[in-house]
């Protein structure tokens, strides 16, 4: 299907979410947002009601608020579930669902085995599924820095990446959610990058004063299970680029 569509938008106050929506009106497109700002919570049965009628597709870029797996399972798997069957009681053609490049290698971590529960969840209950999996954000060394910061001090995982804009992720669901075309894809930037290396860029382009401290990922993770495959879409600038480019503006 080409042409003006009317898009519905799970997650839409989110980091890729709201980017999804403004990419979306910008192609011309209405969008329907769900979140609790737009007074839908996902994790309530029929929370949606009719805001699905006459949608084309719907693009589900959800995260769950706790890291923990079992509580993380249970958020991903029910909002699927109820999503899918809203979806399918109106008619939706159309699925997109937001996932990580490697989360079936990974499951030796917790948060990959929520999120490919979601994925699986996704392709049971949801008409016309389709899985963009992504590599780690460009903003991903920000947040683990964030999360694993004591003081002067931050424990960050030493794991191999390959991390993209988040821009070209939202640019890309709203292309799979509306191209007319069928199977999944995977998504990375243009380079292999050390996390850790990463986190100590981040901490010197902030000015801060900060001691790196590597800690051991999953040994899955170590090994490069998140890395892409040879048939991943390489999209958008490297990290250091986009990262200057914060900074400059004072968004980093």
């Amino acid at each position: 299907m080409t042409g003006a569509q009317r898009i519905a938008v799970a997650g839409a106050t989110g980091l890729i979410g709201s980017q999804v929506v403004e990419l979306a009106r910008a192609a011309g497109h209405e969008v329907v947002p769900l979140s609790r700002a737009t007074g839908v919570d996902l994790t309530v049965p029929g929370s949606v009601g009719d805001r699905l009628e006459g949608v084309d597709a719907v693009i589900d870029t959800t995260r769950s608020p706790l890291m923990d797996q079992a509580a993380a399972v249970d958020f991903f798997t029910r909002v699927a579930a109820d999503l899918g069957a809203a979806a399918h009681a109106a008619g939706v053609r159309r699925t997109v669902v937001l996932s990580i490049v490697g989360v079936d290698r990974s499951q030796d971590y917790p948060w990959y085995v929520a999120t490919l529960a979601h994925e699986r969840a996704t392709r049971e209950h949801a008409p016309g599924p389709r899985v963009l999996r992504a590599t780690q954000f460009h903003e991903f060394p920000g947040q683990v820095l964030d999360r694993g910061r004591h003081g002067d001090t931050a424990q960050v995982m030493q794991m191999p990446t390959q991390p993209v804009a988040s821009r070209e992720v939202a640019r890309l669901l709203v292309e799979l959610a509306t191209d007319g075309t069928d199977g999944d894809v995977e998504v990375a930037g243009p380079r292999r990058e050390e996390l850790v290396d990463l986190v100590r860029q981040l901490v010197e382009l902030r000015g801060e004063r900060v001691r790196i401290e590597p800690v051991p990922a999953s040994p899955s993770m170590m090994a490069g299970s998140v890395l892409p495959g040879p048939d991943a879409l390489v999209r958008g600038v490297d990290w250091e680029t986009w990262a200057r480019a914060a900074a400059a503006s004072g968004r980093l």
